[in-house]
């Protein structure tokens, strides 16, 4: 009787066990008889796209065909082109697509999505110690549903920094003695980029006004969300779902003198798509942007004078000076479309073999994303899985990642949560100064070109009255796309 006891509580144990693999005591409804297809839409192009397609290859090759799943994935182009796509297909659009089982989605369109009731809630397919294993803040992002469950997985993230024209550098520096040390801050940036708007003016005095802009940005709103955290101010503060917008006039001025001003006079510049294009072009030498940027910094500068090879630097993004240390949280995690036990448990198998450190390292090798497991954020890991994976990291992806995994210690990674209109608040981020600096930086070039001093040509726009008049607009703005 006794050894058929033990039999019996060994027998339970081991069933305990399964119990708690699956996941918060979900049952495994996988049958490798019987696999299970799911689609992935996503918005990877190019080099991107061809690392995550090799992965799901090498899933469907492996543990998909061990446990019975195989995965299709789709590019749907860009980020907005996915938008639509998914809005298509839950609105029941005439020609659309079926919904697919994931897809890659930002914050604020899985909250909206999310409000249809189109999400699987992936809490109950992960149990507290696999959500351990994740980046805290990561996770946090992805607890949009009412009450607090799970809705998007992170599987790539990236965060700001800066990069700069290493050759075109130094002979400014030589001749100014301007130091990269000035550029770990906002306000250090912009001194820096009025004395090489002046230095570079200096060169030609026989013409009025030639100056060349030093630096730019992409992603402007993450300017103002990032920007006013460094000075402590949360601009979207949401609780329980709801929205208290935090615009304060002495900070935002701050971000306005730091930003527009600059952008006026023309030590800051904006030209191409994004911020490397004018890099390549000559037009800048040092931008902010996202890790994944990294990729397209330019190898050579192509301007109507010629070409010539650059070399470069990656550093922390600058913060403002005196403001706390916080960093831009970002990039597309992945959501699971509502549909049944099998589908949705297959589809959390394959985003958590896509996250293991060895395959996320793999892609965010060529993506710049960084990995979301805490285990995968160290130099370290990344050179065990570069070695082990026999894999051609171009430098400066593997120069970026590093550096940020050095950061990362030192920096809070920060992302607003969701709210309702959370796209349209972020246009008004994005577009509503930006636009107003590029219509009165025209204004003054054209001054210049009339023989006036920059001086006398940007006195209109940089005074006080200036700013009140922006600032009012921008709060009605503001105020107006989230229906306040």
């Amino acid at each position: 009787m006794n050894h058929i006891r033990k039999a019996a509580k060994y027998m339970c144990l081991t069933a305990a066990a399964a119990v708690l693999l699956t996941g918060c005591g979900k049952k495994n409804p996988l049958d490798p008889d019987d696999p299970v297809s799911l689609t992935v839409w996503h918005y990877y192009n190019g080099s991107q796209q061809a690392a995550f397609d090799t992965l799901v290859e090498s899933f469907n090759e492996t543990v998909g065909q061990e446990k019975g799943i195989y995965v299709q994935s789709y590019s749907q182009g860009s980020v907005s082109d996915l938008e639509t796509a998914v809005r298509d297909s839950i609105s029941g659009k005439v020609g659309a697509d079926e919904m697919p089982d994931i897809f890659s989605s930002y914050a604020d369109t899985a909250y909206e999505v999310e409000q249809s009731g189109a999400l699987a809630d992936l809490s109950v397919y992960l149990d507290e110690e696999e959500l351990e294993r994740y980046v805290g803040s990561y996770i946090e992002e992805g607890r949009i549903a009412s009450d607090g469950s799970l809705r998007i997985f992170p599987t790539a993230k990236s965060t700001e920094i800066m990069m700069v024209n290493m050759t075109d550098w130094e002979p400014f520096a030589a001749a100014t003695g301007a130091s990269l040390e000035d550029l770990k801050t906002i306000e250090g940036v912009v001194t820096t980029a009025q004395m090489y708007y002046e230095w570079t003016d200096a060169r030609t005095p026989d013409v009025n006004g030639d100056g060349m802009a030093f630096y730019g940005r992409d992603a402007v709103a993450n300017y103002f969300i990032i920007g006013m955290q460094q000075l402590g101010v949360e601009i979207f503060q949401v609780e329980n779902g709801k929205l208290t917008l935090n615009i304060p006039k002495e900070e935002l001025h701050r971000l306005w003198e730091n930003y527009y001003i600059p952008m006026v006079k023309g030590y800051f510049g904006a030209y191409g798509s994004f911020r490397s294009d004018d890099v390549k072009t000559g037009d800048l030498l040092a931008y902010t942007g996202s890790t994944s940027s990294a990729m397209y910094f330019p190898d050579q500068v192509e301007s109507d004078d010629g070409s010539y090879a650059i070399d470069y630097t990656v550093m922390a993004a600058p913060i403002f000076e005196g403001g706390q240390n916080y960093a831009v949280q970002q990039g597309a995690g992945m959501v699971v479309s509502k549909s049944d036990e099998k589908h949705e448990y297959a589809a959390v198998e394959f985003l958590k073999w896509f996250t293991e450190a060895d395959h996320n390292l793999q892609f965010g090798c060529v993506s710049g994303y960084l990995p979301v497991l805490k285990e995968a954020n160290n130099a370290e890991k990344l050179d065990q899985v570069i070695a082990d994976q026999q894999l051609d990291v171009a430098p400066k992806t593997y120069d970026c990642l590093t550096m940020v995994f050095e950061e990362l210690d030192h920096l809070t990674l920060y992302t607003n949560k969701s709210f309702a209109n959370g796209s349209a608040a972020r246009k008004v981020l994005e577009y509503h100064l930006t636009d107003k600096a590029a219509e009165d930086r025209a204004a003054v070039a054209a001054a210049l070109e009339q023989g006036e001093s920059l001086e006398d040509a940007s006195a209109p726009y940089v005074t006080e009255e200036a700013f009140e008049e922006w600032y009012g607009s921008f709060c009605d703005a503001l105020n107006d796309s989230v229906g306040k």
